[in-house]
Parts: C-alpha cells; sequence; structure tokens
C-alpha cells in the first residue's frame, strides 16, 4: 500500500486556498485593522502584482526560442552553461580528495548499504548510503537525490529506489541534500532549508542549486572513483525536489548518461509566483532561458521525465513539462537522438511510487545495461529499513566537518567581510555601478498617471500608477512649515504598522509626511504571495522577481525614486527626508548609494548594519526581499552607505538574524563606516542609536 508521504513544508502549501476576497486589509501576513491610516485603494482589488508578474513569466517563455541548426545549438549551449555557472555560483573541485570515511555496514539480501560521508568542498562533507550489489561488478550506478521528505535520503520513497536499485545489479549513491537530513544546522534536528536560511546563501555569491549541484557532480566523482563502479555508465534520478536536483546536474555533468527526474520538471513560467522551495531557484534563470533549454542540454544522452496526473502543484503539472519536453525535443532531433528525450504520465499524486520505480528501471537498463526497450520492469521484492539504521551518526554525535547551510553561510560570509575590510583602494565609480548591477537598477519607472482622490481628513489619498503597470498608494500630509520640506516614511509591513509616535515626532516639527507603500506591501500587497503564510515573508514574490533577473530591493528603490521624483515635482518637496524601516530601510539606504541628491538624510530603523549571516534562530527576522546576490562579495552595509556622503542614522540597528547591535561595539562600527567613507572620499556621518 502506498505510504502517506510526509512531504515537507513546501509542497502542502500548494493545496492552500486563501480566499483574497475576504481580507479588507493585510498586511505583514496578518489582518489589521483599517481605521488606522486612510485606506487609498478599493477593497478587494484584484491582484495586478501577481498579473504583472506572471506576465512578465509568459513573454520571457515567449521569446526563448533554441536554434534551429545543430551548429547554432553548439554555440548556445556554452553560452546557457556559462550562465548557469555564474548565476548558481557554481564551483566544483574534481581534484579535491574525496576522504571517504565509512561508519556501517548493512548486508541485505543480494547487496550491501555502506553509511558514509565524503567531501564535496574543501572541509565540507556529505552524508550518504552507499548501495553495492553482491558480486565483483564493475556494475553501472546511479545517484539517487531525495525531494523535501523530513527523514531526507532515509525517508521511504527515497530509499525504495535504491533498494530497487541494488536488487537489480546498481550501485546507488543516496545522499542527504545540502541543508537537509543530517546536514541540517542540528543533528538530527530535521529543518526545512527552503525558504530565507537557504536563500542566505545567495548573499554570498552562491545558491542553495548551485551547492546541491556541487554536491551531486562530487557524488559522480564518488562513484567514478570505485572498482565496482562502471564510470561510463552512471544515471540519476529524483523526485520533485530530488528531480529537481537531477534535472540540473545532470544537465550541467555530461558525465551523466542517462538521467530520469520524477515530478519535477515543468516550466520557469510556471515557477513565477509559486512558492517552491529556493533550492529550485536559480537567480535570473528566465532573463536568460527555460528549461527546454535546460533539457537541451542532455542532448543526445538520455533523459526521460515522469509526471503525474493528480500532482497538486502548478510548477510540476504534466502540462507544463509538456512545454518544454516539445521545446526540447528539436534539439535532440539535431542530434538523430530523438529516441533519447521520453515522458511518461502516471495517474499517481506527488511522489516516487513504484509506477516510477518501474519506469526507471527499464529505461536505465536501456541506457545503462544495454538490455531491454525502455518500457517498465517489475521490481524484486526489497525490505524497507527504519531511517535510523541509515543514519551515519548516532543522534548529536555528528562530525564537525558535516556542516549545516548556516554555519557554511556564516564561515563563508566571514572571508568575505575579512577581505572587505582589508581594502586599502576603492574606486567609487566602480563600486557605484557594480551596486547598480547588483540590484538590477535598469531604469525607475515614470508615473504614468496620477490617481487623485478624495482627501480623508488632513491625509491627501493619491496613487502613481507606473510605467511597470503598478500602483502605488500614497497618503500626503503637507507639512506646517513649508520650509522644512517632507519626511518619506517607508516600511516592508505596510503602513498600518507605522507607529502613530513616529508620525508624530516628525509632524510636531513642522515636516509634512509621504507614506509610500511599496509593491507586495500594504494596499499594494499580492494575495498570492501572501497565500503560503508559514514560510518566510515575500517568499513567493522575491523568488518570482528573482527567476525574472530583478530583486526585491532593487524594485523598491526604483519605486522610492519614482515617489521622490513625483513629490519634489507636484510637492515642491526640495528637503526630502528618509526614514525607513527594516527592509524598506535598505532600500532607501541603496536609493541615496545610486542617486544622489534625492535625500537630505536617512534614518534606518531595525535595519542591519551588515549582511553577514549570524544566527539560525532569528534567521525569518527579516523576509526574502532583503536579499541581494553576491552583496558580500562586493561589499557590505557600509559601503553603501559611505556612498551616499549623507548624514544616516541607524536607529537599535540589528543584524541579520535581529540581533540588536550591542552599544559596546559603536567605536568598532563606526570605524569601519569612517574608513569606508575615507577611501570613497566622500561626506557623511553615521549616528548609532541603542
Amino acid at each position: 500500500m502506498k505510504k502517506i508521504l510526509l512531504l515537507y513544508l513546501f509542497v502542502i502549501a500548494q493545496s492552500l486556498a486563501v480566499n483574497a476576497t475576504e481580507r479588507l486589509y493585510v498586511v505583514g501576513f496578518s489582518i489589521l485593522p483599517s481605521d488606522s491610516l486612510p485606506q487609498v485603494l478599493a477593497h478587494s482589488s484584484a491582484d495586478i502584482l501577481k498579473s504583472r508578474m506572471k506576465q512578465k513569466a509568459q513573454i520571457k517563455f515567449a521569446s526563448h526560442l533554441l536554434p534551429k541548426t545543430l551548429q547554432e545549438w553548439k554555440k548556445r549551449k556554452e553560452e546557457i552553461r556559462a550562465e548557469i555557472f555564474a548565476n548558481s555560483g557554481l564551483n566544483v573541485d574534481h581534484d579535491l580528495d574525496l576522504d571517504l570515511r565509512e561508519t556501517a555496514t548493512i548486508q541485505m539480501d543480494g547487496y550491501v548499504i555502506k553509511n558514509i560521508y565524503f567531501q564535496t568542498q574543501p572541509g565540507v562533507y556529505a552524508t550518504a548510503n552507499l548501495f553495492v550489489p553482491d558480486g565483483k561488478g564493475p556494475f553501472p550506478a546511479v545517484v539517487n537525490m531525495h525531494g523535501h521528505w523530513k527523514e531526507a535520503k532515509g525517508a521511504e520513497n527515497i530509499q525504495s529506489v535504491a533498494h530497487s536499485l541494488a536488487k537489480n545489479g546498481y550501485v546507488c549513491l543516496s545522499m542527504d541534500a545540502f541543508g537537509a537530513g543530517e546536514r541540517a544546522t542540528t543533528h538530527m534536528d530535521f529543518e526545512y532549508h527552503g525558504s530565507n536560511l537557504g536563500a542566505s546563501l545567495m548573499n554570498i555569491g552562491e545558491t542553495l542549486l548551485g551547492v546541491q549541484v556541487v554536491d551531486n557532480m562530487r557524488a559522480v566523482d564518488l562513484l567514478s572513483s570505485l572498482p565496482y563502479v562502471d564510470a561510463e555508465n552512471i544515471g540519476a534520478t529524483g523526485a520533485s525536489g530530488g528531480g529537481n536536483q537531477t534535472m540540473w546536474f545532470a544537465a550541467m555533468d555530461e558525465r551523466v548518461k542517462a538521467a530520469m527526474p520524477v515530478v519535477s520538471v515543468g516550466t520557469f513560467e510556471s515557477a513565477v509566483m509559486g512558492s517552491n522551495c529556493v533550492c529550485e531557484l536559480l537567480p535570473g534563470g528566465l532573463s536568460f532561458t527555460e528549461t527546454s533549454g535546460v533539457l537541451a542540454l542532455y542532448a543526445p544522452r538520455a533523459l526521460k521525465m515522469c509526471n503525474h496526473n493528480k500532482d497538486s502543484n502548478v510548477t510540476f503539472y504534466p502540462s507544463e513539462m509538456l512545454r518544454s519536453y516539445h521545446n526540447a525535443k528539436p534539439i535532440f532531433e539535431q542530434y538523430e537522438a530523438e529516441e533519447k528525450i521520453s515522458y511518461e504520465l502516471f495517474d499517481l499524486e506527488h511522489g516516487y511510487w513504484p509506477e516510477d520505480r518501474e519506469a526507471m528501471l527499464g529505461w536505465f537498463d536501456l541506457h545503462l545495461k544495454g538490455i531491454g526497450d525502455g518500457s517498465a520492469r517489475k521490481e524484486i521484492p526489497f525490505e524497507v529499513l527504519p531511517f535510523e539504521e541509515l543514519m551515519v551518526f548516532p543522534k548529536g554525535q555528528r562530525d564537525p566537518k558535516v556542516v549545516g547551510v548556516a554555519e557554511y553561510a556564516r564561515a563563508k560570509g566571514q572571508k568575505l567581510r575579512k577581505s572587505y575590510i582589508e581594502k586599502t583602494f576603492l574606486e567609487q565609480e566602480l563600486v557605484l555601478e557594480d551596486l547598480t548591477s547588483l540590484l538590477k537598477i535598469k531604469a525607475s519607472p515614470l508615473v504614468k498617471k496620477v490617481h487623485q482622490f478624495s482627501p480623508d481628513g488632513t491625509w491627501d489619498r493619491l496613487a502613481l500608477e507606473s510605467s511597470e503597470n503598478l500602483l502605488t498608494p500614497l497618503l500626503i500630509k503637507k507639512p506646517s512649515h513649508s520650509g522644512l520640506g517632507y519626511v518619506l516614511l517607508a516600511t516592508a509591513a505596510g503602513k498600518q504598522q507605522i507607529p502613530q509616535e513616529r508620525m508624530d515626532t516628525w509632524t510636531e516639527k513642522g515636516y509634512g509626511i509621504v507614506i509610500a507603500e511599496l509593491s507586495g506591501t500594504g494596499e499594494a500587497a499580492s494575495a498570492e504571495d501572501q497565500k503560503v503564510d508559514y514560510l518566510t515573508p515575500f517568499h513567493t514574490l522575491a523568488r518570482a522577481r528573482l527567476w525574472l533577473g530583478e530583486t526585491m530591493m532593487g524594485q523598491w528603490v526604483g519605486e522610492l525614486a519614482m515617489v521622490s521624483k513625483f513629490m519634489k515635482e507636484e510637492y515642491a518637496a526640495q528637503n526630502l527626508i528618509f526614514d525607513g524601516e527594516k527592509e524598506a530601510g535598505l532600500a532607501g539606504l541603496f536609493l541615496a548609494a545610486t542617486n544622489k541628491g534625492v535625500y537630505e538624510s536617512l534614518t534606518l530603523r531595525n535595519t542591519p548594519i551588515s549582511y553577514l549571516f549570524d544566527n539560525r534562530e532569528g534567521v525569518d527576522y527579516f523576509s526574502l526581499a532583503i536579499h541581494v546576490p553576491k552583496f558580500l562579495q562586493w561589499g557590505d552595509v557600509s559601503l553603501a552607505a559611505g556612498l551616499t556622503g549623507l548624514p544616516i542614522t541607524f536607529a537599535r540597528p540589528v543584524t541579520m538574524s535581529g540581533e540588536p547591535i550591542p552599544s559596546n561595539k559603536e567605536m568598532e562600527w563606526q570605524d569601519e563606516f569612517a574608513s569606508i567613507r575615507t577611501l570613497l572620499k566622500t561626506k557623511g556621518n553615521v549616528t548609532f542609536e541603542f
């Protein structure tokens, strides 16, 4: 009987339905009273942001055509591979010592299971199970990748693939994905690696997808080193997130002769505004290709996809897979290898079921053993073990060489920070150009139309319709002393989260106030983005922008620039001060760094003074919007502050986990910010309010 799968977090997200029309006021994933500040837009408005994101993705899909000739394809193939390497942060050392270590051997009927760990990156080890048939070999081998099942490599359906392969004369390596199983932050404390935790890797210039590809490439290195493995006949398979790993790694590693991803292949387009794991995200992926381009990298090697008609995740729908299949198949035909790409649909729910395993055996028999015609073959019965028996280490006794995402991101970030702080020269023009590139700032949106509504008390109510066909709601209160100008208030949680005391402080000084709700926040929120309320805020929206080659930070920088320009032109706000909370505060800082003369000064509240990962427990203090790929390779917050040349106040500065910076560290941080200003030859000063 089919056992109910313990699908981990993101899979069940797709089945949750939220009736957006019942939400009167949604801010930061909670329902808040709508009478604190006036409403600007009509209640129950359509999800404009979702529609816009989906439309962008649809245009990208339609425009990513694959070449018509083999010569053109070979050139395009290398371009796609280069983009994947660059955007994923993929960096593998095939000559690195594998340092294979074994902790236990389990004798099964006709094969053994070895509990092992080995080196995938310098000082970084992966836990795995190696299934080896009895006999001398050499045997064909398969890398078996798990999805988001709680027990990772030990989950029943992942085990089942490995047992079945071993029973049929294949060596099989099942490895814990980075950040999962025994590679979690705390040993045997199974965690979800796929929201803010995995996304933190982007700030150091890597991705969860890229690290997993490296792990799996090293798995092939390991298999190829074993005397009982036929290194010329290596396959790859996995389901769900494991199928995604299969697609990417086998596409990039041509030593894999045949692959079969299960319930995972769809389209990049369908991933936009989906809530899948960040391990399935390639930043900028849609800016240069579609799924079909990745599938085409297999040609003329063997690729079969299995999708299920009862899958609840739109990204994995058979219809999405077929779109990619039909666009990739002509490349196989150019190689005269159209029989090497195939698919099969089953009337099943999400998972790796016996029907999939039988299809897998037939496919690998044909392409790795040279027997059969590729059709499904019945399994030999096997025994599934308690997952505890497949653990490489007893609970809590993991070798320190096996690290999770948190320790890895912190260590890599510390190295980058050390290199940054030790710099003795900075070219202002160059670092400014690089920051603009990192934020994906092309041109600020323009005001296409101003929607003016009747005032509400002392508040003017407006909405700026931008050249991007989005609405930015504004509340504007005129200054009591016109010479003082305006303060622009922004927060990633929407206007209802702005404390009344903060507004009163500015108005009592005579300043006017403009409150802008950035895309994805408050009245400008997306109901689709808020469906999965137990994941990090902006999980869905930030992923969508990253797929499209954008960043949330860059988008907000553009919107703040548009609002600021509007205020100066229409409200004569020549003196404009910025006051931003958390992620929105950083957006204001980045605008001031990349666009001189917009603000007179900045007040940044509860914003991080460094992008360095510091603490797993507070990983969700900031939303997914905060991440900027390769930011710590560029510099840090102090470099952005130095570029502004402005007086900046950090009110309650924090770390990336929300830990308050202690006051006894003030001089250390003052020295860093001052030294960067000196290198940039800019003015300004920084004040810390603890």
